[in-house]
């Protein structure tokens, strides 16, 4: 007697959510993260939860970012580090063990956002099947123990379904608050000028440049070294081009660094200069010629959007994503991230999901398993040798894969549609 599975098992949120916590809790008690003499195991082995706990250790000596030294990221996240860390008791195990949950509360809410914008898009049962799709994906998984990505891409998701519903200055608050962790969710503002009236669109940049300004002009304020607060805002440009089409150009590969490998990453943030001292080949192509180039490619898509419907502004909102991903000097795989939700919403198709799947497992060949086998090189943490050959190859797919995205993304947006 064959047994058929209840439809109704795949449409209960429910068990979706239990599912999915319960996944990465029982990851999470099997794989204890743990700070030990001979160095770091279980979860957070390989990613940056160390360097964030060394980071926010510098409180104890009443040092902070943006007072006494910088952070190459916007002062939501500089702080909150520092408050996790003083809740852990200085325990690393503990402060993995706070970020992580955080980060899965994060991933939840994106779990739950992907569902509600794809029923926005789609209907209520693809959009519960993206859901399911994005919970069996293994780099949002990895990720979440390796960087706090999905605080941007939570921020980015929830300002992007406030404006599908309308909801204009709550997704500029979301905006705002995510520009102050990462800058990419600033982005929406691109869909907000397109898609919105002028005065609905001025409204929306008033808050969300408004929460940005005020807080780092409090910060310039506040800070006894005013040079910290400029060096965190530059910090992020000021890097040699690394894991990019960038890097292949100016010869420079390896990750993206502030230091060179016989620095101490940590003292260097004492150091303003530190923050725009290149290690590595200057750029052949200047960032600013990139930048311009970009704009001038997005005003061009911007004057041939035709499309006025619900898929319209998230494909605006990708296309923005992709295009500021791809000028960039560099490439961090944790970008993907931010990616994946807006790939399977757009695409809600096998090819969307083919796409997800690749662009991850370029992500994880990549890294950590060619840069880990740098360890046995002349040049620890340098892609060299026989090493140089498929890394320059997947940065090139990886780089085609993102370009074929947005040329079928331009192609959705010149669709003449007003509604649906």
């Amino acid at each position: 007697m064959t047994v058929r599975p209840t439809p109704g098992l795949f449409t209960d949120v429910r068990l979706l959510l239990i599912l999915f916590i319960a996944f990465r809790l029982m990851l999470l008690i099997a794989y204890e993260p743990i700070l030990l003499p001979t160095g770091e195991r279980g979860l957070t082995m390989g990613g940056d939860f160390l360097t964030y706990y060394q980071l926010a250790g510098l409180s104890d000596d009443g040092a902070y970012p943006y007072q006494q030294w910088w952070s190459e990221f916007p002062p939501l996240w500089g702080y909150l580090q520092i408050l996790i860390y003083q809740l852990s008791r200085g325990s690393y195990t503990l402060f993995a063990l706070i970020l992580g949950s955080l980060l899965l509360i994060a991933d939840v809410a994106i779990l739950n956002l992907i569902r509600l914008i794809g029923g926005r898009l789609h209907g209520e049962t693809t959009g519960m099947m993206l859901a399911w799709i994005y919970a069996l994906l293994s780099a949002p998984l990895v990720f979440s123990w390796w960087s706090f990505e999905h605080f941007a891409a939570f921020f980015l998701l929830q300002g992007l379904w406030w404006l599908l519903q309308g909801r204009d200055s709550a997704s500029a608050i979301a905006a705002g608050l995510g520009a102050l962790t990462k800058f990419t969710p600033a982005l929406l503002i691109g869909a907000v000028i397109r898609y919105r009236s002028r005065p609905q669109a001025i409204r929306y940049l008033a808050i969300t440049i408004g929460i940005f300004v005020g807080i780092y002009a409090l910060l310039y304020l506040s800070s006894p070294n005013a040079s910290m607060v400029t060096a965190s805002l530059v910090a992020q440009f000021g890097k040699a081009s690394y894991q990019s089409v960038w890097a292949l150009i100016d010869g420079n590969y390896s990750t993206g660094n502030f230091a060179a490998p016989d620095v101490d990453p940590i003292a260097i943030r004492f150091d303003a200069t530190a923050a725009t001292t290149i290690y590595g080949n200057p750029a052949v192509i200047p960032g600013p010629v990139r930048l311009i180039a970009a704009g001038l490619i997005g005003l061009w898509i911007f004057a041939r959007t035709r499309r006025y419907d619900d898929k319209g502004i998230v494909a605006f909102v990708l296309i923005t994503l992709l295009i500021f991903f791809l000028q960039a000097q560099g490439w961090s795989p944790q970008w993907l991230v931010q990616i994946i939700p807006l790939i399977l919403l757009l695409f809600p198709q096998r090819t969307g999901v083919l796409i997800v799947v690749v662009l991850s497992g370029l992500a994880f060949v990549e890294y950590p398993l060619l840069f880990i086998r740098t360890g046995d090189t002349a040049t620890p943490g340098v892609i060299s040798g026989e090493l140089l050959t498929p890394y320059v190859l997947m940065i090139l797919l990886r780089t085609s894969i993102l370009i074929g995205v947005c040329v079928a993304l331009y192609q959705l947006l010149r669709r003449e549609i007003r509604h649906g």
